[in-house]
């Protein structure tokens, strides 16, 4: 009798300290919930906007559209490499094992001043189809929880264009404040 209560006395200090950590825990994902994640995040890199002004007799027509699409490379090693967000000061180093186990180096900006850059690491990292999960630990301790799909972005100026397809990361995470619009979402470009 004493032994169960000893335990029940430890599940809820567990419990109550559970609150306190600094990164939540990670539970591990199904294939179905990988993926439905992974589909989940390419289609938040998805937009598409056509507007067709008309002044003075004069037409002005805008038209982006972007389309992303998932990609599971057989071989997760194939992963492996440097991703960076132009012009924004982000950029990423992944090293992937055969079993898609990862380790990463990286930096980003600290705030408006994009010159102003704090490094990190991940840790526990590892893709799951085209998800790629870590902790992103900082040199001060700090974590925060690392999310993102790789995917290709296709870009698209006009209804008749052919498209340019850039191959990447897309991470969904803390958002930044650039030019009086905050940014949660950033697309790293491989380098390859």
């Amino acid at each position: 009798m004493k032994r169960s209560y000893r335990y029940s006395h430890f599940l809820i200090l567990a419990g109550a300290l559970a609150p306190f950590s600094s990164v939540p825990a990670q539970p591990a994902l199904s294939s179905a919930s990988a993926q439905t994640r992974t589909q989940a995040i390419a289609a938040s890199f998805t937009k598409s906007k056509h507007v067709v002004k008309e002044k003075r007799g004069v037409r002005i027509e805008k038209y982006k559209r972007v389309e992303s699409e998932p990609v599971v490379k057989p071989n997760p090693q194939d992963y492996s490499g440097t991703y960076e967000v132009p012009d924004m000061g982000f950029a990423i180093q992944l090293r992937v094992a055969r079993d898609g186990t990862i380790e990463g180096t990286g930096f980003e900006p600290v705030g408006p001043d994009l010159s102003v850059r704090r490094s990190f690491t991940l840790r526990n990292g590892k893709i799951d189809g085209a998800l790629l999960t870590a902790t992103q630990v900082y040199a001060n301790g700090t974590q925060n929880r690392f999310e993102g799909a790789f995917m290709n972005r296709t870009s698209f100026d006009s209804p008749a264009d052919k498209g340019f397809t850039t191959f990447g990361l897309g991470v969904i995470g803390k958002e930044i404040v650039l030019g009086g619009n905050t940014i949660n979402r950033f697309f790293y470009e491989s380098n390859k």
